[in-house]
């Protein structure tokens, strides 16, 4: 009988809201405005962050790339330990300190400069610190979106919008950034970044629909529930299928694009703007993704719209393997490489979050986008080791055909995964647990 209450509750919850987008919801776009803001602030850092390590102290190529490495070794490290504690505490008070410390992190670094007191050693300790705190921020918004979504039925218009926020970002935020350090040095365009983290912190201050009290078990053993999570994921064959592929797609877009950017570099021998052009296009493509994936999944069966994006994803490396003839032709063909990896990948991460959301309970979901990030940037982490390796043992062209066969490889495996089979989404997993 409480199942029942509890699914009838539910039905008249999203057939009262179904009918009006989430351009109505308030708290939820004070949330998406902030985190907008913050992603673009971020691709200063990223550009800002090296700059300031070359050009203050003459860092050597190996100085920048531990640099790189410490920003995102926390999500290997850290990321299933602190979704096993955002499940425990409430997530908006988690993301406001996470990006309090980003701000003032970010915010030291021209300070300590203008002072003349920044390291290199100091420099690479701050990037590591905002690297922990972005880990905390990033297993955190992603669990906290639903609570301001509530109808389960807006959860692929929520990704929809975080997803183009976060292709813009990728796409306005190079050429902001490099704007902004030519006009205002490196240390100082990361002012820039620390001030998108006040205004995401100033969003997160204004939301006013209540976060529930995280359920409170008998039994709070962080590796018992670290376990747990995984086991989650592992067990649930939706959620198990989406952490492999996912895991296999990281793998092969990281490798891909390093080893791009060393045969264009050594072999094509392509001007950095041409370079940067082509990367530039690859974000277009993940922008418009993002764009069409709402109707995508409305006109399509949802499995159909996952199955056509991720072999996009998978089968764009063969032009980069099979490009030849002019220069000209050449970039024609690397450019539509990434546009059609990218475009496929805008739509696909728009279907895999809302999957994500709907197959998870509130009190797993940090656990659960902690063992994907992990995943995720564990297939990164490997691919970009994988591309160095390849590269100098095949050369560009020959790690390109390696890599293409072996995206193609996965794209033969994705035809047996059940989310292809998926008509749309299922039943929020909170009605199917009661």
């Amino acid at each position: 009988m409480a199942s029942a209450q509890v699914a009838a509750a539910g039905a008249e919850a999203a057939a009262g809201n179904s009918s009006r987008s989430l351009w109505h919801n308030k708290d939820f776009l004070t949330f998406w405005l902030g985190e907008t803001v913050s992603l673009l602030g971020t691709q200063v850092t990223t550009l800002a962050l090296p700059l300031t390590a070359i050009r203050a102290f003459g860092a050597s190529d190996e100085q920048v790339g531990l640099l790189r490495f410490l920003q995102l070794v926390p999500y290997l490290g850290l990321a299933l330990i602190f979704g096993v504690w955002v499940d425990r505490v409430r997530r908006r008070r988690v993301m406001l300190a996470a990006n309090l410390v980003r701000m003032v992190l970010l915010a030291l670094v021209p300070v300590l400069y203008w002072a003349d007191a920044l390291g290199m050693v100091t420099l690479t300790v701050i990037a590591c610190a905002v690297g922990v705190a972005s880990v905390l921020f990033d297993v955190s918004w992603m669990s906290y979106v639903p609570t301001l979504v509530r109808d389960p039925g807006h959860y692929v218009e929520a990704s929809a919008k975080t997803g183009v926020s976060s292709s813009t970002a990728d796409v306005a935020g190079p050429g902001l950034a490099g704007i902004l350090v030519s006009a205002l040095t490196a240390p100082a365009a990361l002012i820039v970044d620390a001030f998108s983290y006040l205004v995401s912190v100033i969003s997160l201050l204004l939301i006013r629909t209540p976060e529930p009290r995280p359920e409170q078990g008998a039994r709070r053993h962080i590796w018992s529930e670290l376990r747990d999570g995984l086991g989650w994921v592992m067990r649930d064959r939706i959620l198990r299928a989406l952490a492999l592929v996912g895991f296999c797609c990281n793998f092969s877009m990281i490798t891909v694009w390093t080893m791009f950017l060393l045969h264009g570099t050594h072999d094509l021998h392509l001007a950095p703007s041409v370079l940067g052009g082509i990367f530039a296009t690859a974000s277009v493509g993940g922008l418009i993704g993002a764009l069409i994936s709402g109707r995508v999944i409305k006109r399509f069966r949802l499995g159909r719209g996952y199955l056509v994006a991720q072999l996009a994803l998978l089968l764009g490396p063969s032009l980069l393997a099979t490009a030849a003839g002019p220069d000209w032709l050449v970039i024609a063909m690397c450019v539509a490489s990434f546009f059609v990896t990218y475009l496929g990948l805008g739509v696909a991460n728009v279907i895999i979050v809302s999957l994500r959301q709907t197959s998870t309970p509130a009190s797993m979901m940090g656990r659960m986008t902690a063992a994907f990030r992990t995943l995720l940037f564990g297939g990164g982490a490997l691919g970009g080791l994988s591309a160095g390796l390849l590269t100098g043992a095949l050369g560009g062209k020959g790690a390109l055909t390696v890599a293409a066969i072996g995206s193609a490889a996965v794209a033969i495996g994705l035809f047996a995964s059940p989310v292809t089979r998926l008509p749309a989404l299922p039943s929020p997993a909170e009605l199917r647990v009661q």
